[in-house]
């Protein structure tokens, strides 16, 4: 992928980028450990992006 980007796209990168974080370790600590993994985590070698 090229370094430069339309803005449109480096800003759903980025979004992407924020979602892709663990679970918090409140939520963790105020599900009672119900909730340790994130259902929606994307690896980045292997779940690839749609752009």
């Amino acid at each position: 992928m090229s370094s430069t980007k339309p803005p449109a796209m480096k800003g759903r990168l980025n979004k992407k980028v924020k979602q892709n974080r663990r679970v918090p370790a409140w939520v963790m600590m105020r599900t009672n450990r119900q909730f340790l993994r994130h259902p929606k985590r994307r690896s980045w070698r292997m779940g690839k992006l749609k752009e």
